[in-house]
């Protein structure tokens, strides 16, 4: 695979440079785009976790989500 473009500006002369990653730059990025997708389906999971807890306790007091929908209480 081709590594990704890199561009590089230097405000203090103007230089603007394009070139391509070396390999370690191309795995540290690849690494840090690895880590933020799990990161965001971490976050994701957790949500659900959330909402689902919250559904529950709900149903425990006998209120579904359209119950909360009705009441002007209910996000979805």
């Amino acid at each position: 695979m081709t590594n990704d473009k890199l561009f590089i500006y230097d405000h203090n002369t103007g230089e603007q440079i394009e070139r391509q990653m070396t390999d370690e730059e191309q795995a540290e990025r690849d690494a840090q785009v690895a880590a933020f997708l799990a990161q965001e389906a971490q976050t994701k999971a957790d949500a659900e976790a959330k909402r689902a807890a919250a559904e529950a306790k709900l149903a425990a007091l006998g209120l579904t989500a359209d119950d909360l929908k009705a009441l002007g209480l209910g996000g979805n």
